[in-house]
């Protein structure tokens, strides 16, 4: 998630897809609510129309997103399906889609193709990666079966981060970590649980934050997805390569944060063990091309753990936040359901390093909760 309204796959980039795919054809008056939206969709699929043989009347929902841009499904007289992207410009900035969307591309990954732009009216034809996500194939219960669709994410992701070169994307730098940790006593902490911290507490937590961003800031840099998880990753039953959605929010930052965001996900949890399992393929692979050339990475699973730990929490922390604000804010109260996962993973990690153990007495006495339990290489 990143911090700005989700969709298709961010809560504030979390970005993730937020509902499911429908083939339900609804009304016209579900689909457009605004008559001049409306009459400006049409004028722009009639020329669109005839180029790519799409079919208006098969027009549905295919999906919709935390902020203002939406998904569209239409037919194609071939016999194929493509997407259309409803995002106003004036609440949507689509630029950052479309020219992420090419490096994606270009470094390997299966990702939508923009087939069709109209920057001013905010309409895009992409083609169609499918109906359903890798999240909607998986059992917590059963990770073997996971197993296979982990090890393409993973590949996908190394692809990805085998392609970065400075000066591309924005610097996911500190302003940037810090801006996004502030959400958790802005909007988890202060509005959500009520908690009222007082100078003590902000100095805690000021203190926890930037050893947070100095940890994750020494990590290499490589281009990061943001919100690369089973939410926005789409299996294929033809295609050897899963495919990559909502990738707008794209950075470049710590080569920790999209394995951690991929292990640690904002609506599934699993067991430690196999956390480990698919982090340990990812370091093994990573390794091998030359992703983990730092310090003593490259040797260390452990010290490399270690960083990703620390990345998550960023995260966490962050996406806590965010849904809370989804919900006080925006109307949204369907995420802050996931957010006793993300507390779990915040104290956990928080309890494994003594440099956190004032933040941990701080976060216990708001929550009112004690002990935690996991796996760790050492308490350090």
């Amino acid at each position: 998630m990143n911090d700005k309204p989700l969709f298709s796959a961010s809560p504030d980039s979390l970005v993730t897809r937020s509902s499911m795919p429908s083939d339900t054809l609804p009304g016209a008056e579900r689909l457009w609510m605004d008559p001049l939206r409306e009459q400006a969709f049409h004028t722009w699929l009639k020329r669109v129309q005839p180029v790519h043989g799409l079919q208006p009347n098969s027009l549905r929902q295919a999906s919709s997103d935390a902020g203002f841009r939406r998904y569209l499904r239409i037919d194609t007289e071939a016999g194929g399906t493509r997407i259309i992207m409803d995002a106003p410009p004036a609440l949507e900035n689509c630029e950052p889609f479309v020219r992420i969307a090419a490096l994606m591309r270009d470094a390997g990954l299966r990702c939508p193709e923009v087939l069709d732009w109209d920057e001013g009216e905010g309409f895009m034809l992409l083609s169609d990666l499918g109906h359903q996500t890798m999240l909607d194939t998986l059992d917590p219960s059963n990770p073997e079966l996971a197993r296979p669709l982990y090890l393409q994410a993973i590949e996908a992701l190394i692809s990805l981060q085998l392609a970065s070169k400075p000066g591309v994307l924005p610097n996911y730098d500190e302003a940037i970590l810090k801006r996004e940790l502030q959400l958790f006593p802005d909007w988890y902490l202060s509005r959500h649980r009520g908690a009222t911290l007082d100078e003590s507490m902000r100095e805690t937590l000021d203190k926890a934050f930037s050893l947070i961003a100095t940890r994750n800031l020494a990590a290499p840099q490589v281009y990061v997805h943001r919100d690369f998880m089973p939410r926005n990753l789409m299996p294929s039953a033809i295609h050897p390569q899963i495919g990559v959605l909502d990738f707008q929010d794209a950075l470049y930052g710590p080569a920790t944060y999209d394995i951690a965001c991929l292990m640690r996900d904002a609506f599934l949890s699993w067991d430690e063990e196999f956390v480990i399992d698919i982090t340990v393929r990812y370091w093994e692979r990573a390794r091998k091309v030359g992703l983990m050339d730092f310090e003593d990475w490259s040797t260390d699973f452990g010290s490399f753990w270690r960083a990703v730990e620390w990345m998550g929490l960023q995260r966490h922390l962050k996406v806590a936040g965010i849904f809370a604000r989804l919900s006080l804010r925006d109307g949204k109260p369907k995420y802050l359901a996931d957010t006793p996962r993300f507390i779990h993973y915040i104290r956990r990690t928080a309890d494994r390093y003594r440099e956190l153990g004032p933040f941990l007495k701080v976060l216990d006495q708001i929550e009112g909760t004690t002990e935690v339990s996991g796996w760790a290489f050492g308490r350090v």
